[in-house]
């Protein structure tokens, strides 16, 4: 009798493995699913001689942005695809794309606000032309026109690679304008304007400088890239006064080659990520099951 139960669980899990890993292909509408090595997502979707650098879902999995450039990095674009009838569709410009360059694309945990980096001039004087933080609203199913997300003591350096949470404190990478003293910096909001930013304290063994931040909408969590001899991913966790403390290595399976512009399925359970090496220029996105690595240990 305990053997015929022991065989009726193990093949009741077995069933609820295989019928969760259906379920999950059809939600990325995909044909294999990682666990803990890594697998290339959608490498059809990049054109010849271009290279790509970020990969993100609406909150919904229902769209797929992802950002191009030459090989020269001299123009960025943001392409999107979609959900349609069990496919995806065809890739088209995402509708904030403009003649300028977009980058750093994110959600807000709800979908209704999209944040992204672009180097279209800002008409404020004191603003320099650079890379700095756009916002577009969706209102009644329609996106509106995107507006300037003002960093007042940020105006004359670099920023880019926005990511906010659900208490709405906005964080990001900024540097010089040359891209020299890069870190990661945070600004809450108060009264709908977001204030003066304030450089993120991140617990490291060493004084690297860091970029590309992901974080968590509950801000249990952070995964950023530290700039080194290449790029690795490294993740933090909120003590709960702000500080950001156990920071870690991710695992060797995803840290090999260069990686960076990391972003997390709303269940707290893949780890979409750009790989490859700078000079070959051989990049892709992966994606890698990342729940054991969200222990804080």
């Amino acid at each position: 009798m305990n053997k015929l139960k022991i065989i009726l669980l193990f093949t009741i899990g077995l069933l609820s493995c295989r019928n969760e890993i259906e379920n999950i292909k059809l939600q990325f509408l995909t044909e294999e699913v990682p666990d803990n090595m890594p697998l290339e997502f959608k490498q059809g979707i990049i054109p010849q001689n271009k290279l790509i650098h970020k990969g993100i879902f609406s909150p919904d999995l229902k769209e797929y942005y992802y950002t191009i450039s030459d090989k020269d990095f001299e123009q960025f674009e943001v392409y999107v695809i979609r959900k349609n009838d069990g496919n995806w569709s065809k890739p088209e410009k995402a509708f904030f794309n403009s003649e300028y360059n977009e980058h750093g694309m994110s959600f807000s945990p709800n979908g209704n606000t999209l944040y992204f980096s672009s180097t279209r001039p800002v008409d404020i004087d004191g603003v320099h032309l650079t890379w700095h933080i756009w916002k577009s609203e969706k209102i009644n199913g329609e996106w509106n026109k995107p507006v300037f997300v003002d960093i007042p003591n940020l105006r004359n350096k670099l920023v880019s690679h926005p990511t906010i949470t659900n208490s709405g404190t906005l964080y990001f990478h900024s540097s010089n304008l040359n891209y020299s003293e890069m870190d990661i910096y945070n600004s809450k909001q108060k009264d709908g304007k977001f204030k003066n930013a304030e450089k993120t304290s991140i617990s490291t063994n060493s004084k690297t400088e860091k970029c590309t931040p992901y974080v968590s909408p509950k801000e249990d969590y952070l995964i950023f890239a530290s700039i080194g001899n290449q790029l690795d991913l490294m993740i933090s966790f909120n003590d709960g006064s702000g500080k950001w403390i156990n920071t870690k290595r991710l695992n060797s399976k995803i840290n090999n080659i260069g990686q960076g512009n990391p972003y997390v399925t709303p269940d707290n359970r893949f780890l979409f990520y750009t790989t490859g090496e700078h000079l070959k220029k051989n990049w892709r996105v992966n994606w890698i099951n990342i729940e054991s690595e969200l222990k804080n240990n």
